[in-house]
């Protein structure tokens, strides 16, 4: 596993990189990506049967573990609630950049670099899959893999059961209908639903930014 020892004596992970961006090849069986991978699962697993505790206490447990694998402060994570069980390739290519909820059985395969933005929401059964395969047959023989970065923008709703592939791009505001499957970029505020996914319409003006509710 990648390391290296602070002054202090302990000793810090250090992760490797995305393994690869914009469909480019790597070799997923390299002794640095199993080590890797097997960290994840070691955290998963520690994450997924951390014990409940009403919301309004806060987990402080649950929370270290998923600073761990993410590999970043526990401050980082704290307007961050992802029920488990939660699945990963590695952790350490998920970027959120603030507060994020997802419902259970979430599934992120950041064999590429994720990034996840503000106020952002998933229902149960989201996957976001960064890792892919060509269609060439020698190339998968050759245990060739390849992989592409994903962004989800700010204040996006992700539906159930919605598969979010490789290489896309939401703009902020976007809204994913439940089962969704999305293989291609939409621009802010797109409501998408289907499979192949296709834009159903684009939020009114009126309707983006904080609704002001009567008193």
């Amino acid at each position: 596993m990648s390391s290296a020892t602070t002054t202090s004596g302990v000793t810090k992970y250090i992760p490797p990189p995305p393994c690869a961006s914009k469909n480019s090849l790597y070799k997923a069986n390299t002794p640095e990506l199993i080590e890797a991978r097997l960290r994840a699962r070691q955290l998963m697993y520690k994450y997924n049967i951390s014990l409940p505790k009403r919301e309004s206490d806060g987990n402080p447990e649950r929370n270290a573990i998923l600073a761990e694998l993410l590999n970043v402060p526990v401050e980082d994570v704290k307007d961050v609630l992802i029920e488990p069980p939660l699945y990963v390739d590695f952790g350490t290519n998920i970027k959120l950049l603030g507060s994020f909820y997802a419902n259970y059985n979430t599934c992120i395969l950041d064999c590429a670099l994720i990034t996840i933005g503000k106020r952002v929401m998933f229902g149960p059964n989201v996957s976001l899959l960064a890792a892919t395969h060509g269609i060439s047959v020698k190339e998968r023989q050759s245990l060739w893999e390849r992989a592409g970065e994903i962004v989800i923008g700010d204040d996006c709703w992700i539906g159930g059961g919605a598969n979010i592939q490789a290489n896309v791009t939401l703009g902020k505001g976007c809204t994913v209908g439940a089962g969704t499957i999305v293989t291609k970029s939409f621009p802010d505020w797109s409501v998408i639903v289907g499979n192949p996914a296709r834009l159903l319409k684009v939020v009114p003006e009126e309707w983006t930014g904080i609704l002001k509710l009567p008193r």
